[in-house]
């Protein structure tokens, strides 16, 4: 793994940082490994499925470029095993009174508090990101397992006589099944409860298929909600690389009743069209091509601070991070040098030490920035300036800022996926709506102003499942997360995301007595 070579010369720009130092290496080993390290030797070793073949793969640190564990390399049958002891063990936990399901999932959450640190350590060493940061992850996961224990006790239906009075109408929700619960690798704790904790919630058993470049954290989770209680078969994981054929297997058994999946547009359209031989309940989080429109009467200090909270969280490695800065023409010059100035002084580093911002996930997403850096400077865009970045081992790569990308930019129409910020200039209301919604997805969309009839105007208007308005942060455990057209289907979060793991069943039943 290396750092990205691209110069900025003469660009402004904050030189680069020295490679860590062997005191801040040892540390950030010791503190990783040795999380890596307080999960059960057969426990890693089997991914909770025992595969066939015996066969394992490495999980790597993204900071120092080497591997660090090793997990099970399951194969298709292993799957059908983790699903046959989903299905065997359904009846029961769907028939588990719903204050039990909501202790066990208590007992969880209070789990995960507790082991905070450790959890932080297995996400800074898979994902790369800063020890901060994956506190903050922990946290933010624990709290959907909090959510959706209290969730658990007050789904119902509704029970309401017919207009004509003849008859009466009674609904009860039912858990759709065993699910297989797709994670990615960006926030490996937080989609797994996201997922997890409202199937378990709702009364079914999962199957959870975490990103093979970061299992551990979801290996650590699932032995957590065993040892809180959740009972054999009912949370079941199983780590891969060969994903395709793992879940075409799973998705193909005609005992699998769901599938929840967050990655990318295309993944997301081949499971669907699998999904439909069986016609499962599917959730889909997919691609982000998310617009930051600031407009001229914006508070700039706002937009600039809230700018980099859209842009930076995850190191820009997220599918509701801001991928193009919308400006209005009379404020552009005065967003870009301020969004410049606090992007260049991000301090790039071993998450374990102080800084802001720790390496990108593998070589492959330092390449793609680098393309799209380049492709933009090709096409006429101004690169504003760059922050600097260890070198030696690891994926490095410091926040560019660039200005009047032009319109085909590959910034402009692909997922960025790193902590690159490119800026685009608008006069009008209406241009700034077209640009926004001027893209096959809609997940999430910012908007900065002061003027409320404009905001109700933008927010209205914006062709996205959820807008941030004079804010860069979107996520929280008591809202429905979700897109439309290309960005998926389904919500998580909110009351919305137990209803994704429920069927309501009708029941016409006799008048009830006056």
């Amino acid at each position: 793994m290396s750092s990205s070579p691209l110069s900025t010369e003469p660009v402004p720009s904050n030189p680069p940082e020295a490679a860590p130092s062997p005191a801040e290496i040892a540390r950030h080993r010791e503190l990783t490994e040795t999380a890596a390290a307080s999960l059960p030797d057969g426990f890693l070793a089997a991914g909770w499925t025992a595969p066939r073949s015996g066969r394992t793969f490495a999980v790597a640190d993204p900071a120092l470029g080497r591997p660090v564990a090793a997990v099970a390399d399951c194969e298709p049958e292993d799957a059908l095993l983790a699903l046959t002891a989903a299905n065997d063990a359904f009846p029961a936990w769907a028939a588990t009174p719903t204050r039990r399901r909501a202790d066990i999932l208590h007992r969880l959450y209070q789990a995960m508090l507790a082991d905070e640190e450790r959890l932080a350590a297995l996400i800074t060493l898979e994902v790369g990101k800063t020890l901060t940061e994956a506190r903050g992850e922990v946290r933010y996961a624990a709290e959907y397992v909090r959510w959706y224990a209290e969730e658990a006790v007050r789904s119902s239906g509704r029970s309401t006589p017919t207009p004509d009075g003849n008859w009466h109408i009674v609904t009860a929700p039912r858990p759709v099944g065993p699910c297989l619960l797709i994670t990615p690798w960006n926030v490996p704790l937080a989609m797994a409860t996201r997922k997890a904790a409202p199937a378990l919630a709702a009364g079914c058993t999962a199957v959870l298929k975490p990103a093979e470049l970061t299992p551990l954290t979801t290996l650590a989770f699932a032995r957590l909600a065993q040892e809180a209680g959740v009972p054999a078969g009912v949370l079941t994981v199983v780590t891969t690389t060969d994903p395709a054929a793992v879940c075409g297997t799973l998705i193909a058994d005609p005992r699998l009743r769901k599938v929840s999946f967050t990655g990318s547009t295309p993944v997301g359209k081949l499971l669907l069209r699998q999904a439909g031989a069986h016609v499962l309940r599917t959730s889909m989080e997919l691609g982000g091509n998310a617009p930051f429109l600031v407009f001229d009467d914006a508070d700039l200090d706002l937009a600039v601070r809230e700018a980099v909270v859209a842009k930076m969280r995850l190191g820009g490695q997220s599918c509701v991070a801001a991928n193009r800065f919308l400006v209005q023409e009379p404020v552009a010059d005065e967003f870009a040098a301020r969004l410049t100035e606090a992007l260049t002084a991000i301090r790039v580093g071993l998450g374990t030490s102080d800084v802001d911002l720790g390496p990108l996930i593998d070589d492959r997403a330092v390449a793609k920035a680098d393309r799209l850096v380049a492709d933009a400077v090709a096409k006429g865009a101004t690169l504003l300036g760059r922050a600097g970045a260890p070198g030696g081992p690891g994926s490095w790569f410091g926040p560019v800022v660039l200005d009047h990308l032009s319109a085909d930019a590959l910034l402009q129409q692909e997922e960025v996926f790193a902590p690159v910020a490119g800026i685009r200039r608008f006069r009008t209301e209406d241009e700034g709506v077209a640009l926004a919604n001027d893209t096959p997805f809609g997940l999430a969309a910012y908007l900065v102003a002061r003027d409320g009839d404009r905001i109700a105007r933008v927010a209205g208007r914006l062709d996205s499942g959820m807008v941030g308005i004079n804010r860069g942060l979107l996520s929280h455990v008591a809202a429905p997360f979700g897109g439309i057209k290309e960005s998926g289907l389904g919500r998580e979060g909110g009351a919305e995301g137990l209803l994704e793991y429920q069927n309501l069943k009708y029941l016409a039943a006799p008048a009830l007595a006056s």
